[in-house]
């Protein structure tokens, strides 16, 4: 499976789960941490859990298992890092608060509909 692919099911599954705000930032030119960012908002704990277990279940079904997993138990920001792309599920207050985005203002905003 490609990165590219891998990002499509995640942002399908965000649109899939009702996800807002889905941004998607091409980083492979600028770190080495991985080459895509997804941020995604959800209006609750609830949401945001959700929006991951069906990402993980979804790529867990393809043999794609994250190497990392973080925030979970708490639902405020979900991190689930499958090496490439790292996957941010904020509820909206904790996405204004650490606005990933204007960090990575360097990356390049992909376009979810081109994908």
């Amino acid at each position: 499976m490609t990165t590219q692919e891998l990002v499509k099911i995640a942002v399908n599954v965000m649109e899939e789960k009702q996800g807002s705000e889905i941004k998607v930032i091409d980083i492979s030119k600028i770190s080495v941490i991985a080459d895509y960012f997804i941020l995604v908002s959800g209006s609750s704990q609830r949401q945001t859990q959700a929006i991951a277990d069906e990402i993980e279940r979804k790529l867990s079904d393809l043999s794609i298992c994250p190497k990392q997993k973080e925030g979970y138990a708490g639902g405020a920001w979900i991190l689930l890092d499958y090496q490439d792309v790292v996957i941010h599920i904020f509820n909206s207050e904790d996405r204004r608060f650490y606005n990933l985005e204007r960090i990575w203002t360097d990356g390049v905003t992909v376009d979810t509909k081109q994908l």
